[in-house]
């Protein structure tokens, strides 16, 4: 009897390499900002060819959108503990650095009606998966407070350059809500 698995199809080995690629992103722009991570250096954490990570994601841009993005696939968590932590997650890598085009969105939502459709529908996207995991009364409305006070956040730290925002690690601002977001996905944890 054979102990050996059997060989991953195509369709497993392509999810397992964009896994690696999205892992190792997440990882080097939450430790090194958008403009210091690069390609090379994500491929290199990887383990791929950076051809590879361009052909899956097109560009820098791209690979970032992927990365901070709450997608329906990533955002199955049936529980508080794994919603947050994808939550603090990705506010870590936005907090360490964000592109000139996605703070350039930030920024047009607020004047630019068809960029304030765009951000509505995404945001409202976000809303309803998190109020999925989030159970209990008001559930979509902590969702929004969730969605809003991680977008708040960015927008103060890269856009208002607040200064006690501005000065501190991203690790510490995610240290500091992390405790408030968990109440809001669990009031009576």
């Amino acid at each position: 009897m054979s102990t050996e698995e059997p060989p991953l199809s195509r369709a497993e080995r392509r999810r397992s390499t964009e896994k690696r690629i999205l892992d190792a992103a997440r990882r080097l722009f939450g430790e090194l900002g958008y403009d210091r991570a690069t390609i090379r250096s994500i491929a290199k954490a990887a383990k791929v060819d950076p051809a590879l990570v361009m052909q899956y994601f097109g560009n820098k841009e791209n690979l970032f959108r992927q990365v901070v993005r709450l997608d329906a696939a990533e955002s199955a968590p049936e529980s508080a503990d794994p919603l947050v932590t994808q939550l603090m997650a990705g506010l870590g890598v936005k907090l360490a650095g964000m592109p000139a085009p996605s703070l350039a969105m930030l920024r047009s939502m607020l004047t630019h009606p068809d960029m304030a459709a765009e951000m509505r529908e995404t945001f409202d996207r976000q809303i309803k998966q998190v109020s999925a995991v989030v159970e209990g009364e008001d559930a979509e409305l902590r969702a929004a407070l969730l969605i809003m006070a991680h977008l708040g956040v960015v927008v103060g730290k890269h856009l208002l350059e607040l200064e006690p925002l501005r000065d501190t690690r991203p690790e510490r601002i995610v240290e500091l809500l992390d405790p408030c977001f968990r109440t809001l996905v669990d009031p009576e944890s």
